[in-house]
């Protein structure tokens, strides 16, 4: 039986496409300021925090577990607060985002140049939100990054936050291919769950943020992909298909 090709690549967009968790982070503390709750994440506590996916899911754990004694709130009160919150976080990031403070990692845009002209589709499977995406791909790519990407995945799509698969799924199922003919680029240990739950072979990137989580299961662990191409992915993806069907 012959060895699927590659079809398509399926990035995760905070950390892989860019480093972006800096600029989150003190997204999130301007947020916090802002609404005078005297709370301030710093590296240490955000990287801990970075084991939950999704912004408002975030904020939620670390006020559960920091000040459980305001759940008198309510349900509705609580959620009514988190919701304003990343309201105001995310326009902190889209502000700094415009600013310059975020940029694509090295080789990910000649990557995708590269795959474009050979064919090879593109899409984002990430739980950001569509404001975070366009922000960093409009400056990034252009005004029309969106026409790059056969398909997008994100948190409006797929509320299921990964590791759960649900975000991979879609987007096979949206590009109409096998998990086989695609790789997917994560940078978290939970990138990598939800990815591999999907069926798919992936390829690591990671951050200062993420560089001590188990990558045991990946395809490839690589510091970013400056010294990557897309004849490289291939025989990568080839080995790691045959891997597959030989175990």
């Amino acid at each position: 039986m012959p060895t699927p090709t590659l079809q398509a690549l399926i990035f995760d967009v905070d950390g892989t496409l860019a480093d972006t968790e800096s600029a989150h982070r003190a997204a999130f503390n301007h947020a916090f300021a802002e609404m005078g709750l005297g709370w301030e994440w710093d590296e240490a506590l955000y990287t801990e925090l970075l084991n939950i996916s999704g912004g408002k899911e975030r904020i939620l754990h670390y006020w559960k577990t920091t000040q459980p004694e305001l759940r008198e709130l309510g349900a509705m009160a609580m959620q009514d607060t988190v919701h304003r919150l990343h309201e105001l976080k995310t326009a902190a990031y889209e502000s700094a985002v415009n600013d310059g403070a975020v940029s694509l990692r090295p080789g990910v845009l000649k990557l995708m140049d590269e795959a474009l002209g050979q064919g090879v589709q593109l899409a984002i499977a990430t739980t950001t939100s569509p404001v975070n995406i366009a922000a960093l791909l409009r400056r990034a790519v252009g005004l029309d990054w969106r026409l790059n990407f056969t398909a997008i995945g994100d948190a409006s799509t797929a509320p299921i936050k990964k590791p759960h698969p649900q975000v991979y799924l879609q987007m096979l199922s949206a590009l109409k291919l096998k998990a086989a003919q695609c790789l997917a680029f994560e940078d978290s240990s939970n990138g990598l769950r939800s990815a591999t739950a999907a069926g798919l072979a992936t390829l690591i990137t990671p951050t200062r943020y993420t560089a001590q989580h188990d990558f045991s299961a990946a395809m490839r662990v690589v510091p970013d992909l400056s010294q990557v191409n897309l004849a490289q992915l291939r025989r990568w993806h080839a080995q790691s298909q045959c891997a597959t069907s030989i175990a």
